[in-house]
């Protein structure tokens, strides 16, 4: 599915290609903190980044704790919901998730190559405009999972825990 983007860029080099209108379908309010709701954004975010796309958003980045309003009625999970009665608003993982992306990456910065040679880790990574390299790695597994990354001949040793996502900035 996500290699259709790269072949997409490629075909269009010249062409920016911006993802919208992502969500989690099918509202359930006793699943707010459903951490599977945010590893699909990751997931999104990464292989789309990896295959070309400049930009990510979700559809809606606020909704009721309906999961609307909508006139159509396919409510939805949004990064976060406002409960109109309480006067509350409530966090979902999914926000947090996008967070190691739009804290981390500023405007302008340039995706540049990165490959985890764990088939279990994802990864993506850029350079902002004031030299930081910042990766974001995500475990969508039950283990721990220790690994290195290399920047040319300097290498640092981590971990991730299992069901995770962290983003390690270098200046």
């Amino acid at each position: 599915m996500f290699a259709n983007l790269a072949d997409i860029k490629e075909s269009y080099p010249e062409k920016n290609i911006l993802f919208t209108e992502g969500c989690v379908e099918k509202f359930d309010a006793e699943k707010y903190q459903h951490w599977p709701n945010a590893e699909r954004y990751g997931r999104s975010m990464i292989n789309d980044f990896n295959q070309g796309t400049v930009g990510w958003t979700d559809w809606n980045i606020l909704l009721d704790q309906t999961g609307g309003p909508n006139h159509v009625g396919n409510f939805c999970f949004a990064p976060v919901h406002a409960d109109v009665a309480k006067g509350e608003l409530l966090y979902t993982p999914s926000y947090y998730y996008i967070g190691h992306f739009s804290k981390f990456i500023r405007p302008n910065a340039k995706r540049v190559s990165s490959t985890s040679s764990r088939s279990s880790l994802s990864c993506t990574s850029f350079i902002n405009e004031d030299g930081s390299m910042v990766t974001v790695v995500m475990n969508q597994t039950d283990q721990e999972i220790p690994y290195k990354v290399y920047v040319g001949s300097q290498a640092i040793e981590a971990k991730i825990l299992s069901h995770a996502i962290q983003t390690l900035v270098a200046k």
